[in-house]
């Protein structure tokens, strides 16, 4: 169930059920008043003691009403008017036969009460029909013959049991009402807070555990609410962010060997440098044609570390997987030559004597600049890894455009085809021919 629709039906509920349960309590309410009412029905013996106790005690006031003004009784009767004030007793008076007072409202069952009442042959009588009563007494004074009807009903006797039971079902139904909204209130405040807790619980320990390095984490939310998509946007960041940081990671590492390459390039021209400058020192070249070819062969390694410091400064700024290609189409044997010209003083001053054999006239599409370096660093790991006091190292090309690189050091001879001409990175390992070409992941 979705968020929107447990809210929805929380607040519907939230009406409904306290409805409810105040209908139920107010009808239970209702029964217990009735009950009481119908219970007070056979009260009849005690409404006739209140009422003959009633009548006796206004007698007594009236006859020293009579007995003190005889003419004028019926102004002190005022002071029995306030018990007739809430419509539940009347009082009548007769005097000789005569109406000589009357206070209180007339009921319709009045008139039947005296005519019962006074059918009986006695000072008093008490007559009651349903719940009205009436209660006669008669008197003789020295001014003559006088009667009291005290007409009452049973309500006098149950005012103060049903004020007690009205007052207790009010009392009851507000507290049942305030405890209904709270319980109601409560309860549905768990059943739609639950189901956003869970998830914002899923979510807060996710981004703590990516926080702590852990990018492999995944939130497992099965939920069909609106959760679910916020959940998965979560999972999809976190993997997006661990392949960031593995492709930044993978640049980085990238960017480390191709400085690393290129600085380890840069000792090859240097030490040409070196050699070719201490052989015009020392004499070596004794003739004006040996002397063109030392500087001439100085000039191109001082071009060569020119190049690769643009290229170091290129690269540094650049978030690379691989070298860049700069694609030229060349002669091959001749470029195989003028490199074996170049590197032959400072490989034999090494222990190295390399050599170009059969260069077949073969054209093809390279980056020289990348080929230098992947030659330089055979003939430097033909140097290092030598087993003889001399070592050899031959090059030869074949018109299928293969070129071979024969050794007499560790390892198989090194050969590429016509199509390997793309490759960038040096071969590693010992021995000048342990690598395989083009690189994987490239193609020629």
């Amino acid at each position: 169930m979705t968020i929107k629709r447990r809210l929805f039906c929380s607040n519907i509920l939230m009406i409904v059920v306290p409805a409810v349960i105040v209908a139920f309590v107010g009808l239970l309410c209702m029964a217990l008043l009735w009950i009481t009412l119908q219970s007070g029905n056979s009260m009849h013996l005690e409404d006739e003691e209140d009422l003959r106790y009633i009548g006796w005690n206004m007698v007594n006031q009236i006859e020293g009403f009579m007995t003190d003004a005889p003419d004028s009784w019926t102004s002190q009767m005022s002071s029995l008017e306030s018990m007739t004030e809430d419509g539940t007793l009347r009082i009548v008076v007769t005097q000789n036969n005569g109406l000589a007072y009357v206070a209180g409202e007339e009921q319709p069952m009045d008139s039947q009460l005296v005519q019962a009442a006074d059918s009986i042959d006695a000072t008093d009588a008490f007559i009651f029909v349903g719940d009205r009563s009436v209660y006669r007494i008669d008197n003789t004074l020295s001014s003559g013959n006088w009667s009291l009807y005290l007409f009452g009903a049973k309500q006098v006797h149950l005012d103060s049991g049903l004020k007690v039971v009205l007052a207790l079902a009010a009392i009851g139904l507000i507290f049942v009402i305030f405890l209904t909204i709270l319980m109601t209130n409560r309860f549905l405040t768990r059943f739609v807070v639950r189901k956003i807790e869970e998830p914002l619980d899923l979510l807060s320990e996710g981004a703590r555990k990516l926080g702590d390095g852990d990018l492999d984490c995944q939130i497992a939310y099965t939920g069909k609410d609106e959760f679910a998509p916020v959940c998965g946007a979560f999972n999809e960041m976190a993997a997006q962010l661990k392949k960031s940081v593995e492709r930044t990671r993978r640049d980085e590492e990238s960017r480390k060997e191709l400085l690393a390459g290129i600085s380890h390039d840069l000792r090859s021209p240097l030490t040409s440098i070196r050699a070719y400058v201490e052989g015009l020192l020392d004499g070596v070249a004794k003739t004006e044609e040996a002397k063109q070819r030392y500087l001439h062969t100085i000039n191109t390694k001082a071009e060569d570390i020119d190049r690769l410091v643009s290229q170091l400064f290129l690269y540094s700024k650049l978030d690379l997987e691989g070298v860049p290609m700069e694609m030229h189409s060349f002669r091959l044997d001749e470029f195989v030559t003028d490199f074996v010209d170049e590197a032959a003083l400072d490989s034999r001053a090494h222990g190295l004597e390399i050599t170009a054999e059969r260069l077949a006239p073969v054209t093809v599409s390279a980056d020289p600049e990348q080929l230098r370096r992947v030659l330089s660093n055979i003939l430097e790991n033909s140097i290092k890894y030598k087993n003889k006091a001399m070592g050899h190292l031959r090059i030869t090309l074949e018109e299928s455009g293969r070129l071979v690189l024969a050794h007499d050091g560790p390892g198989p001879p090194v050969h590429w085809e016509r199509t390997a001409f793309l490759c960038s990175r040096p071969p590693p390992g010992p021995g000048p021919g342990s690598c395989r070409y083009p690189p994987a992941g490239r193609s020629p």
